[in-house]
């Protein structure tokens, strides 16, 4: 067992590392394994978790947006990356599902972005390969074609 001391001391330590960029369980995991024992930190995030400041399912919102603001990536790509934070599939499944049109429509965008940058210097046969290659949906890449 642990002393409420221990316990606020720890809670700060976390609480700083959230507060300075959302991170997810996951993460708040991984970085805290090796200096708060497992019941202090099982605690400490169940209380972060309470309180509003680590929620997975919003954490999936706001990077799927970050992304789509800022690059142009497949839904699989921005999946695996996502994935790759520690957010359980359910939670992205979910996001992808809710979104569909929207991230389709994206897609849509995303490709016709890369299409126009890369026609000039790619042959089409290897436009093609680079656009599966990034995740890009062969449905959503013939529509292109048309």
């Amino acid at each position: 067992m642990y002393t409420v001391e221990e316990f606020d001391e720890n809670k700060t330590k976390v609480m700083s590392y959230i507060l300075y960029k959302k991170r997810t369980e996951y993460e708040v995991r991984k970085k805290f394994v090796s200096t708060i024992e497992e019941d202090m930190l099982d605690d400490i995030i169940e209380y972060v978790k309470e309180a509003g400041y680590i929620n997975d399912s919003e954490y999936v919102k706001k990077l799927f947006n970050e992304y789509m603001n800022l690059k142009s990536m497949s839904i699989r790509e921005m999946k695996k990356k996502v994935y790759a934070k520690g957010v359980y599939v359910d939670y992205i499944e979910e996001y992808i599902s809710e979104n569909k049109e929207a991230l389709e429509e994206y897609e849509l965008e995303s490709i016709k972005k890369i299409v126009d940058k890369k026609k000039r210097t790619m042959e089409p046969q290897k436009l093609m390969a680079y656009l599966l290659n990034r995740g890009f949906d062969p449905d959503i890449i013939s529509k292109i074609k048309r």
